[in-house]
């Protein structure tokens, strides 16, 4: 490989850094891979984190210490976020997408990749200081959000399922009250999936009472697991009263009306 120009060394690392969001890379990962001094090397992580500020395309952050580099953290500015969920409020908020017991459709929109992706950047970027060990949700439609937050985090994801997979190995198994339904309910997690002493985050697409991710971290504290976060793209505005206290909403599903056919989803206060 010939001598390779400034431009060229800054469009790969930009190409690399942003394939795997807070991931640390060691600068000598780059002066190996481009021939050139370290020095140089930062000169260009100096250029990159410029154009990332100046176009707000998320933050090139130096991380200190002898396992020390460099990551890119996907971070959606406010202005970006809020004019990206109020586009999605728009189009959740449409009255053919009413579903009996209060719901409303959403999978058609959580399953588009480039919303996935936004819902999930935005969603990693509040809990990124937390430093997760995994992502963890609930089959089946809060999947792909978890699936791109933990891209943006650089963890694996973990699915507790309601049914037992012979796949899985052996499982822990709980039974949860549906705040929504007020049925019993189960939910399993394969005992290789997480790990005593990790920090995990949970994820979901959908909060009403809360009865689901209140089954979540009771089900990881019997991993003596730490659960930093919990993030949900949609929670309705009542019950106020869930059963947790501290979660981050992207958005509220603020009224359902199935008789008038009448829905408001608006961004959550924090947007």
């Amino acid at each position: 490989m010939g001598k390779i120009k400034r431009n060229e060394r800054i469009g790969a690392m930009i190409k690399i850094l942003t394939d795997r969001p807070n991931y640390i890379y060691n600068l000598n990962f780059f002066s190996e891979m481009f021939c050139a001094s370290k020095s140089t090397i930062s000169e260009d992580v100096d250029i990159i984190r410029g154009i990332f500020e100046r176009f707000q395309l998320g933050e090139i952050r130096t991380v200190t210490g002898a396992a020390g580099g460099i990551k890119y953290i996907a971070y959606p500015s406010m202005e970006q976020s809020m004019i990206f969920v109020k586009d999605l409020c728009e189009r959740l908020s449409q009255p053919d997408r009413i579903l009996p017991g209060g719901f409303i459709y959403m999978t058609d929109l959580i399953y588009m990749p480039e919303i996935a992706k936004t819902v999930g950047e935005i969603l990693a970027s509040q809990f990124v200081q937390d430093d997760p060990d995994f992502v963890i949700t609930v089959e089946t439609k809060g999947i792909p959000i978890a699936m791109m937050t933990a891209k943006a985090l650089d963890c694996p994801v973990v699915i507790a399922r309601r049914d037992n997979k012979v796949t899985e190995g052996s499982v822990v198994t709980i039974n949860y009250v549906s705040a929504s339904s007020n049925q019993i309910q189960t939910m399993s997690l394969p005992k290789r999936s997480v790990k005593k002493g990790q920090k995990g985050l949970i994820i979901d697409d959908f909060m009403k009472g809360g009865g689901t991710v209140k089954g979540i971290v009771d089900i990881l504290k019997e991993f003596e697991v730490e659960v930093v976060g919990v993030g949900v793209v949609i929670a309705t505005r009542q019950p106020e009263k869930k059963m947790i206290d501290k979660y981050k909403p992207l958005m509220i599903l603020d009224e359902i009306d199935q008789i008038n056919k009448k829905v408001v989803v608006t961004p959550a206060a924090w947007i």
